[in-house]
């Protein structure tokens, strides 16, 4: 069983602020922002959206084959792929850039500051999805370069592919109409709570108009669970309702947030992959992000799909 993943691989510079951002920011001198933040804990761990659903689906006994742009100094990246059971066939080594590397500070709120360099990850698009020829049933779109993302929305929905379209943090880079002509005809539209509240002030469209152009809308909102809305087409998804409320799973420690959206959509991955209804694949990602947030970096999850499996019973009183 094998899913198309399209997104960046980076490495995440991680760290800590062991105070709040919102104690150090004075309210009217934001135009003249100059603030330094003491980190004295900074881990280098391996990500990037594709990367990060990548090695969760691994975790779950998925074949995740990942469509990504790197540069030449991936090094350890590649070593720690191999380990892990990414396979590395169809990323496209661009010798002139970096691979992307994002730069995470988290407060003791858990709140972040992030900054991002593209590298490698701008000039995705000049690897095709037709250039993938082993047979896979279901590809997501992650934030990617915008060029990437617009081609590979298009091409999988033209080839038949069941689409999860997931602009994350590549959101803001896409105008409305190639917004609208992304998500439109996708199996799936999936955004975190301000992700959703920037599609509609972008497109336009309230809950309604979005859900009547998918097979389904998913709204991640952290501690509060999720949102699930059956769509308007038929995508060959099992919707057991119109609207279902996703309980939160409360993970045993809150250690590191980073790459907990990436996790769950790697559980939503495998029960679509799978034939699961689309409310058990939802419940695992809820359970994947929490696994995840009990764990340092975004592919901290050592556990297999029998320990998951596990866990999930343990949470749910029932198999998957």
């Amino acid at each position: 069983m094998s899913v198309l993943v399209t997104g960046s691989v980076a490495v995440d510079h991680i760290m800590v602020f062991e105070d709040h951002f919102k104690n150090h920011f004075v309210s009217d001198k934001l135009e003249k922002l100059n603030v330094a933040f003491h980190v004295p804990e900074m881990t280098k761990k391996y990500g990037g959206t594709g990367g990060n659903i990548a090695y969760n689906l691994a975790r779950l006994g998925v074949d995740p084959l990942l469509l990504a742009a790197v540069g030449p100094d991936l090094g350890p990246y590649a070593d720690w792929m191999d380990q892990s059971g990414v396979r590395r066939d169809h990323l496209y080594v661009i010798e002139d850039e970096y691979c992307s590397a994002c730069f995470i500070t988290t407060d003791a709120g858990n709140n972040q500051l992030i900054s991002f360099h593209p590298g490698a990850m701008d000039r995705a698009h000049e690897k095709k999805i037709s250039d993938v020829t082993e047979d896979f049933s279901v590809g997501i779109v992650s934030p990617n370069g915008r060029q990437a993302m617009i081609e590979y929305a298009r091409d999988l929905k033209a080839a038949g592919k069941t689409t999860v379209m997931d602009p994350g943090q590549g959101l803001p880079i896409l105008d409305k109409d190639d917004l609208i002509t992304a998500f439109t005809g996708a199996a799936v539209y999936i955004v975190n709570e301000y992700e959703w509240e920037l599609t509609q002030e972008k497109t336009g469209l309230d809950e309604d108009g979005v859900a009547e152009k998918v097979g389904a809308l998913i709204v991640t909102r952290g501690e509060e669970g999720s949102l699930l809305r059956k769509g308007g087409l038929d995508c060959g998804l099992v919707v057991e309702n119109d609207r279902t409320e996703i309980a939160p799973v409360k993970a045993e420690q809150a250690v590191d947030p980073t790459g907990c959206g990436d996790s769950y959509r790697a559980g939503l991955l495998y029960g679509i992959a799978n034939g699961l209804s689309l409310e058990t694949g939802t419940r695992l990602g809820s359970l994947m992000g929490a696994l995840k947030v009990a764990r340092s970096g975004p592919q901290g999850i050592e556990l297999d799909l029998d320990g998951i499996r596990a866990e999930y019973r343990k949470v749910f009183g029932e198999d998957f």
